[in-house]
């Protein structure tokens, strides 16, 4: 496609991977579509060090980096392992809220997934996660992670809800090694219907 900014999309049918799977509901949103050789969970913040431990009791150095930069640094080596490098599907959680989030998408239909109703967007999406605002709309701030994203020839998926303090990635063993090898990025391996580590 070469659409530098992804547009909102009319025909759903690219998410009926999701909207069709018969996964259970949690493991689809954090760790995405069964069948990708390898899974991954990419994290924000490190995982939870005794049981019951809440987010707020975790201590961060001043300079740790956003959510953003993390995903976006991932998404970028994953870029080169997919056919289809300018063509992207994004889909956000409509419960950030409509403040964050401009007319066109607003306006968009919605995708059904279990407990999480998110605005589908198609274009080329590498810098999308790097912005604090959307293109065109500097006064419309954008939600600190995608709950879904996807080359269109579905070579990986990223998910981030609004759950975790991490994101999934399901690819192939060289887009998954690459991920866990990259020393700028805190990756850990992940079995797909086991128990993840999580906050309370």
């Amino acid at each position: 496609m070469g659409c530098v900014t992804p547009t909102p999309c009319t025909d759903l049918s690219a998410a009926d991977w999701l909207t069709n799977s018969d996964l259970p509901w949690a493991q689809l949103v954090t760790l995405g579509p069964a069948g990708f050789p390898a899974y991954a969970r990419l994290r924000f913040i490190p995982d939870p060090v005794y049981a019951g431990q809440s987010e707020n009791d975790v201590e961060l150095d001043g300079d740790h980096p956003s959510e953003r930069t993390p995903l976006h640094d991932a998404l970028a080596l994953l870029t080169p392992h997919t056919t289809t490098p300018n063509d992207w599907y994004v889909a956000y959680w409509d419960g950030w809220g409509a403040e964050m989030f401009p007319p066109p998408v607003l306006k968009a239909p919605i995708v059904r997934v279990p407990n999480r109703d998110c605005f589908l967007l198609r274009g080329h999406a590498a810098n999308l996660f790097a912005a604090k605002t959307w293109p065109g709309y500097p006064h419309v701030t954008m939600p600190g992670r995608p709950a879904f994203v996807w080359p269109a020839d579905r070579a990986w998926c990223v998910t981030a809800d609004v759950d975790p303090h991490w994101a999934g990635i399901g690819a192939d063993r060289a887009a998954i090694n690459e991920i866990l090898e990259a020393a700028h990025l805190d990756a850990v391996p992940a079995s797909p219907g086991e128990e993840q580590p999580h906050y309370w």
